[in-house]
């Protein structure tokens, strides 16, 4: 038996440090959470701890070619020439605008999911703006702090108030919920959670407010009114670090606990309360959930939850992602700052029609499934198999994304290389080391990339520079200390991080109010929409399980469950019954569901787990909104509204 230290690279909060157990057949007996790492302890979640099994099961085995309908497997030259061939005769007919590359955060290495688009950059052609999941919040909080990192995890454990504000840590962040218990148990520290759901963290919580779903501006500005008209805010710190203040406290006067509730539904002593629990337990820790900002008005809810931690005089006394905090350079890395014209890009979001209508002649796919995560994911899948579409998709798994490729190139998983993964939360870095050998006929993302720049005759040096020499670069300077060798030799060290205090607004400052936020036609300050009137219909809210990263660990989980849970009272109503069959109808399409009736929502609200398909095949988000957000272009997920008809069974 050998043991091997590594990381796991997906995209989660955590990036844990996992030991491997090898037999001495070279087969991979166990995957557990390493002991030795400051912040994830030796704690692992469910998915990589069944990483081991994942690697053996659902594999792309060889390059595959599609004739007529079925697959006929082609050695890897042929596959490239023909990948190449293609790509090349859309670039001369149609120009790079009809070459779209496709990629997200499947895996996170840098050498995986940076490097690789050295090419893609080169070309010219078409990106995406990766909107799908966190943009819109971070553009909320890049307004007001100028970036969106805030909090490290391991500030936690000094903290005596941290509230979880949309975000079921305990789920999508077990290492951060364990932080945040350990608080509890040794300083006292209570929890809060503000979520309409009654979800795993809010049941172990010492504090539950329940605003209705899309109300958390009102709440946030319900709770800054208390703070401002109490005296509880923090006077020289405002004078110190922020602008905008007058124009802030003058919106939180129009928000009263009396019209909090009538807007949010939170009674005005739950309102006090909370604001009672950040007056007195000081300092404290504000967690913005990503699920917070997948709706209509997403980024000004994120960033009017984040304003409260200054008010408190706390500079970034919130977190919501850490992905900017570092100084790795991944624009050099990636090659986008090596190109004098920058890339075009598409909506993320909108994409999946312009799919459908044929914008596009050659879509390159990697690290995502896109024909099931996606907004309008069956309109994207109908323009992927269009006949004037050429697809090629390198994964590791057979996925939806997969059945609907011309050409499929196997990718090793990332115990069968090697890598350096940058966490979006704490600083600790290690190597990603390989595991095992490659267990199938597969090449990595820098392999494809390169081979395919030689048969395209690009000339560009940089396109074929050591990866590990490009990385090297990319990482001078951001690390706190050790050398870049140490951490190929395997090493664990800190990177450095960007000061709390620091703040690229034009100011200098936290601006309450930003002006230059008018220049892109939006509110300088977070705004309060009216709430939709529902007459009738449901609203949806979708999010993570314990047992699936998005749509990985099928293969050892079987398929995420296609179920929708309905509030007692209004499974009543509708006459449906525990384990009933549903159908839920929306403006974008029908999808079929198993109803569980539970009291874990709201009257109104249903909640699902993300991105399944129904019995049928139908895949979950045929109900999701093209429209990106107005700030950050994200998703509207969490906006879904449907109505529901109970699926009668033929006798």
């Amino acid at each position: 038996m050998r043991h091997v230290s590594t990381i796991c690279p997906r995209d989660c909060y955590d990036t844990c440090a996992l030991v491997v157990t090898v037999d001495d057949a070279g087969r991979v007996v166990s995957v557990r959470g390493d002991p030795t790492h400051p912040v994830t302890r030796g704690i692992t979640c469910p998915r990589a701890a069944r990483d081991g099994e994942r690697l053996y099961r659902n594999r792309v085995e060889a390059p595959l070619l599609r004739q007529a309908g079925h697959w006929r497997p082609v050695d890897w030259p042929a596959a490239l020439n023909l990948a190449a061939r293609r790509l090349s005769h859309t670039l001369e007919t149609y120009g790079p605008q009809a070459v779209l590359f496709l990629d997200y955060a499947g895996n996170t290495g840098l050498l995986t999911s940076a490097f690789p688009k050295r090419l893609w950059y080169a070309l010219g052609v078409m990106h995406t703006d990766h909107a799908l999941c966190s943009r819109s919040g971070s553009h909320g909080l890049a307004l007001h702090y100028g970036t969106r990192y805030g909090l490290a995890p391991e500030d936690l454990l000094h903290m005596d108030l941290i509230v979880f504000w949309g975000f079921n840590a305990a789920v999508s962040s077990p290492h951060l919920w364990a932080l945040a218990c350990e608080a509890r148990r040794q300083r006292g520290a209570r929890i809060a959670v503000v979520d309409p759901r009654r979800s795993e963290t809010a049941r172990a919580a010492d504090l539950w407010v329940q605003p209705r779903a899309g109300s958390d501006v009102a709440l946030a500005y319900g709770l800054m009114q208390q703070l401002l008209v109490h005296g509880r805010c923090d006077v020289r710190f405002l004078a110190d670090w922020t602008v905008g203040l007058q124009d802030l406290a003058t919106e939180a006067s129009n928000w009263p606990a009396e019209r909090v509730a009538e807007v949010t539904g939170v009674a005005p002593e739950a309102l006090r309360g909370l604001a009672e629990a950040y007056s007195r337990a000081r300092p404290s820790a504000t967690l913005a959930g990503i699920g917070l900002q997948k709706c209509d008005h997403g980024a000004d809810q994120v960033r009017a939850v984040a304003l409260i931690p200054a008010l408190l005089g706390q500079h970034r006394g919130f977190y919501y992602s850490n992905g900017d905090a570092f100084y790795a350079n991944e624009d050099a890395l990636s090659g986008r700052s090596r190109v004098l014209t920058a890339a075009p890009v598409v909506s993320q979001v909108a994409m999946p029609k312009m799919v459908r209508d044929g914008h596009f002649k050659f879509v390159y796919i990697h690290l995502m499934n896109p024909a099931l995560t996606l907004p309008q994911a069956q309109a994207f899948r109908d323009g992927l198999l269009r006949q004037d579409v050429f697809v090629v998709v390198h994964e590791s798994h057979w996925t939806r994304t997969v059945e609907c490729a011309d050409v499929v190139l196997p990718a090793p998983t990332f115990l069968e290389k090697e890598d350096l993964v940058i966490p979006w939360s704490h600083n600790y870095v290690q190597g990603s080391l390989q595991v095992v050998p490659r267990l199938t006929d597969s090449r990595s993302e820098v392999e494809v990339m390169q081979a395919l720049a030689q048969r395209l005759g690009c000339t560009q040096d940089w396109l074929y520079e050591g990866p590990w020499q490009a990385l090297e670069s990319a990482m001078e300077g951001a690390l706190e200390e050790g050398s870049f060798q140490e951490l190929c030799a395997g090493a664990r060290l800190k990177l450095r991080l960007k000061p709390q205090e620091q703040y690229p607004t034009p100011s200098g400052k936290i601006e309450f109010a930003p002006q230059h936020a008018a220049q892109s036609g939006w509110s300088p300050l977070p705004l309060q929409r009216p709430l939709p009137d529902r007459s009738g219909q449901f609203l949806l809210l979708t999010s993570a399980t314990p047992r699936y990263t998005h749509t990985q660990f099928q293969e050892v989980y079987g398929p995420i469950p296609s179920t929708v849970v309905i509030h007692p009272q209004d499974a009543a109503g509708l006459g449906i019954a525990d384990g009933q069959m549903i159908l839920l109808i929306g403006p974008q399409g029908r999808v079929q569901a198993q109803a569980t009736v539970a009291d874990l929502v709201p009257p109104g609200v249903l909640w699902s787990p993300r991105q399944w398909e129904g019995p049928d095949g139908v895949p979950q988000n045929v109900l999701m909104s093209c429209l990106p957000q107005e700030i950050g272009g994200g998703p509207r997920f969490n906006s879904t509204q449907v109505s529901i008809l109970a699926v009668v069974e033929e006798m």
